[in-house]
Protein backbone atom coordinates (compact mmCIF):
# COMPACT_ATOMS: atom_id res chain seq x y z
CA UNK A 1 0.00 0.00 0.00
CA UNK A 2 1.25 3.46 -0.84
CA UNK A 3 2.11 5.67 2.06
CA UNK A 4 0.21 8.92 2.43
CA UNK A 5 2.38 11.75 1.10
CA UNK A 6 3.49 14.45 3.45
CA UNK A 7 1.64 17.63 2.57
CA UNK A 8 3.87 19.93 0.55
CA UNK A 9 2.83 22.79 2.77
CA UNK A 10 3.36 21.12 6.15
CA UNK A 11 6.17 22.25 8.47
CA UNK A 12 9.43 20.40 8.03
CA UNK A 13 10.08 17.75 10.64
CA UNK A 14 13.57 18.04 12.09
CA UNK A 15 13.46 15.19 14.57
CA UNK A 16 13.53 17.61 17.52
CA UNK A 17 10.38 18.14 19.61
CA UNK A 18 8.86 21.56 19.03
CA UNK A 19 8.14 24.03 21.79
CA UNK A 20 4.70 25.60 21.78
CA UNK A 21 6.18 28.73 20.23
CA UNK A 22 8.04 26.66 17.66
CA UNK A 23 4.86 24.77 16.82
CA UNK A 24 2.95 27.99 16.33
CA UNK A 25 5.68 29.31 14.06
CA UNK A 26 5.71 26.09 12.03
CA UNK A 27 1.92 26.17 11.73
CA UNK A 28 1.97 29.77 10.55
CA UNK A 29 4.66 28.96 8.00
CA UNK A 30 2.58 26.05 6.70
CA UNK A 31 -0.51 28.28 6.54
CA UNK A 32 1.39 30.86 4.48
CA UNK A 33 2.52 28.17 2.03
CA UNK A 34 -0.99 26.78 1.66
CA UNK A 35 -2.45 30.25 1.10
CA UNK A 36 0.34 31.16 -1.30
CA UNK A 37 -0.22 28.05 -3.42
CA UNK A 38 -3.90 28.92 -3.70
CA UNK A 39 -3.25 32.59 -4.51
CA UNK A 40 -0.46 31.84 -7.01
CA UNK A 41 -2.72 29.29 -8.71
CA UNK A 42 -5.66 31.69 -8.88
CA UNK A 43 -3.89 34.98 -9.71
CA UNK A 44 -0.44 34.00 -10.92
CA UNK A 45 2.82 34.67 -9.11
CA UNK A 46 3.11 38.21 -10.48
CA UNK A 47 -0.42 39.06 -9.35
CA UNK A 48 0.19 38.32 -5.66
CA UNK A 49 1.95 40.63 -3.19
CA UNK A 50 3.48 39.98 0.21
CA UNK A 51 0.56 41.94 1.64
CA UNK A 52 -1.84 39.52 -0.07
CA UNK A 53 -0.02 36.58 1.50
CA UNK A 54 -0.20 38.13 4.94
CA UNK A 55 -3.86 39.03 4.62
CA UNK A 56 -4.69 35.46 3.57
CA UNK A 57 -3.47 34.15 6.93
CA UNK A 58 -4.57 37.10 9.06
CA UNK A 59 -1.25 38.89 9.53
CA UNK A 60 0.39 42.00 8.10
CA UNK A 61 2.54 41.77 5.00
CA UNK A 62 5.77 42.50 6.90
CA UNK A 63 4.98 39.64 9.31
CA UNK A 64 5.51 37.22 6.40
CA UNK A 65 9.20 38.16 6.50
CA UNK A 66 9.49 36.43 9.87
CA UNK A 67 9.12 33.17 7.96
CA UNK A 68 10.42 33.88 4.44
CA UNK A 69 12.92 36.33 2.98
CA UNK A 70 10.47 37.35 0.28
CA UNK A 71 7.86 36.20 -2.21
CA UNK A 72 10.43 34.28 -4.25
CA UNK A 73 11.38 32.29 -1.16
CA UNK A 74 7.73 31.35 -0.69
CA UNK A 75 7.52 30.09 -4.26
CA UNK A 76 10.76 28.16 -3.82
CA UNK A 77 9.47 26.53 -0.64
CA UNK A 78 6.28 25.43 -2.39
CA UNK A 79 7.95 23.90 -5.44
CA UNK A 80 11.03 22.46 -3.76
CA UNK A 81 8.88 21.09 -0.95
CA UNK A 82 6.53 19.38 -3.41
CA UNK A 83 9.37 17.80 -5.38
CA UNK A 84 11.19 16.62 -2.28
CA UNK A 85 7.99 15.21 -0.78
CA UNK A 86 7.30 13.25 -3.95
CA UNK A 87 10.81 11.84 -4.09
CA UNK A 88 10.84 10.90 -0.41
CA UNK A 89 7.45 9.24 -0.77
CA UNK A 90 8.57 7.26 -3.81
CA UNK A 91 11.68 6.12 -1.92
CA UNK A 92 9.45 4.80 0.86
CA UNK A 93 7.03 3.14 -1.55
CA UNK A 94 9.82 1.27 -3.32
CA UNK A 95 11.48 0.26 -0.08
CA UNK A 96 8.26 -1.40 1.11
CA UNK A 97 6.95 -2.91 -2.14
CA UNK A 98 7.32 -6.72 -2.41
CA UNK A 99 7.59 -6.73 -6.21
CA UNK A 100 7.61 -4.44 -9.23
CA UNK A 101 3.88 -4.71 -9.95
CA UNK A 102 3.02 -3.78 -6.37
CA UNK A 103 5.56 -0.97 -6.54
CA UNK A 104 3.98 0.52 -9.66
CA UNK A 105 0.46 0.35 -8.27
CA UNK A 106 1.68 1.98 -5.07
CA UNK A 107 3.54 4.69 -6.98
CA UNK A 108 0.35 5.45 -8.90
CA UNK A 109 -1.74 5.55 -5.72
CA UNK A 110 0.84 7.75 -4.04
CA UNK A 111 0.87 10.22 -6.90
CA UNK A 112 -2.93 10.29 -6.98
CA UNK A 113 -2.85 11.22 -3.28
CA UNK A 114 -0.60 14.14 -4.15
CA UNK A 115 -2.63 15.20 -7.18
CA UNK A 116 -5.92 15.25 -5.27
CA UNK A 117 -4.47 16.98 -2.20
CA UNK A 118 -2.26 19.53 -3.95
CA UNK A 119 -4.01 20.61 -7.15
CA UNK A 120 -2.99 24.22 -6.46
CA UNK A 121 0.67 23.20 -6.27
CA UNK A 122 0.38 21.47 -9.65
CA UNK A 123 -0.94 24.67 -11.22
CA UNK A 124 1.89 26.69 -9.68
CA UNK A 125 4.48 24.14 -10.85
CA UNK A 126 3.15 24.26 -14.42
CA UNK A 127 2.98 28.04 -14.62
CA UNK A 128 5.65 29.44 -12.37
CA UNK A 129 8.71 27.16 -12.39
CA UNK A 130 10.65 29.63 -14.52
CA UNK A 131 10.14 32.32 -11.86
CA UNK A 132 12.53 30.49 -9.53
CA UNK A 133 16.13 31.60 -9.16
CA UNK A 134 18.32 29.46 -11.47
CA UNK A 135 19.98 27.55 -8.63
CA UNK A 136 16.68 26.69 -6.97
CA UNK A 137 15.15 25.77 -10.33
CA UNK A 138 18.08 23.41 -10.96
CA UNK A 139 17.51 21.74 -7.58
CA UNK A 140 13.79 21.33 -8.22
CA UNK A 141 14.38 19.81 -11.64
CA UNK A 142 17.01 17.47 -10.20
CA UNK A 143 14.54 16.20 -7.59
CA UNK A 144 11.91 15.75 -10.29
CA UNK A 145 14.29 13.78 -12.53
CA UNK A 146 15.12 11.44 -9.67
CA UNK A 147 11.42 10.91 -9.07
CA UNK A 148 10.82 10.08 -12.73
CA UNK A 149 13.70 7.60 -12.72
CA UNK A 150 12.02 5.64 -9.91
CA UNK A 151 9.05 5.14 -12.20
CA UNK A 152 11.21 4.29 -15.21
CA UNK A 153 13.23 1.72 -13.26
CA UNK A 154 10.05 0.10 -11.97
CA UNK A 155 8.55 -0.02 -15.45
CA UNK A 156 11.78 -1.54 -16.80
CA UNK A 157 11.31 -4.50 -14.46
CA UNK A 158 7.78 -5.03 -15.71
CA UNK A 159 8.38 -4.28 -19.38
CA UNK A 160 11.93 -5.42 -20.20
CA UNK A 161 10.83 -5.71 -23.84
CA UNK A 162 10.42 -1.93 -24.13
CA UNK A 163 13.15 0.64 -24.73
CA UNK A 164 14.01 3.00 -21.88
CA UNK A 165 13.07 6.03 -23.97
CA UNK A 166 9.56 4.61 -24.40
CA UNK A 167 9.22 3.85 -20.70
CA UNK A 168 10.24 7.39 -19.81
CA UNK A 169 7.73 8.75 -22.30
CA UNK A 170 5.01 6.59 -20.76
CA UNK A 171 5.91 7.81 -17.27
CA UNK A 172 5.64 11.45 -18.33
CA UNK A 173 2.34 10.73 -20.08
CA UNK A 174 1.02 9.17 -16.87
CA UNK A 175 2.08 12.26 -14.91
CA UNK A 176 0.18 14.40 -17.40
CA UNK A 177 -2.93 12.32 -16.78
CA UNK A 178 -2.60 12.28 -13.00
CA UNK A 179 -1.73 15.97 -12.85
CA UNK A 180 -4.90 16.88 -14.75
CA UNK A 181 -6.65 17.23 -11.39
CA UNK A 182 -6.49 21.06 -11.37
CA UNK A 183 -9.16 20.89 -14.08
CA UNK A 184 -11.45 18.92 -11.78
CA UNK A 185 -10.19 18.67 -8.20
CA UNK A 186 -10.30 22.43 -7.66
CA UNK A 187 -13.98 22.55 -8.68
CA UNK A 188 -15.68 19.94 -6.45
CA UNK A 189 -19.16 20.62 -7.80
CA UNK A 190 -18.08 19.51 -11.27
CA UNK A 191 -16.46 16.18 -10.45
CA UNK A 192 -17.46 12.75 -9.14
CA UNK A 193 -16.77 11.85 -5.52
CA UNK A 194 -13.11 11.58 -4.53
CA UNK A 195 -13.26 7.80 -4.40
CA UNK A 196 -14.56 7.66 -7.96
CA UNK A 197 -11.96 10.15 -9.20
CA UNK A 198 -9.22 8.15 -7.52
CA UNK A 199 -10.36 4.93 -9.12
CA UNK A 200 -10.59 6.49 -12.57
CA UNK A 201 -7.12 8.03 -12.33
CA UNK A 202 -5.48 4.87 -11.00
CA UNK A 203 -7.10 2.66 -13.64
CA UNK A 204 -6.22 4.97 -16.52
CA UNK A 205 -2.65 5.48 -15.31
CA UNK A 206 -2.06 1.73 -15.02
CA UNK A 207 -3.46 1.21 -18.52
CA UNK A 208 -1.31 3.95 -20.03
CA UNK A 209 1.82 2.54 -18.45
CA UNK A 210 1.25 -1.16 -19.07
CA UNK A 211 -0.72 -1.39 -22.34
Amino acid sequence: MASTPTSTTSPEFTGEPLTERGRQKADRRAAILTAAARLFADRGYAGVTIEDLGAAVGVSGPAVYRHFSGKSAVLAAILEGASRSLLDGADEVLANAPDAASALRSLIAFHVDFALADADVIVVQDRELEQLDPGVRHDVRSLQRRYVEHWVATLAELRPDRAEVELRFRAHAAFGLLNSTPHSARTPGRRPADGTVRGILEEMAWASLMS
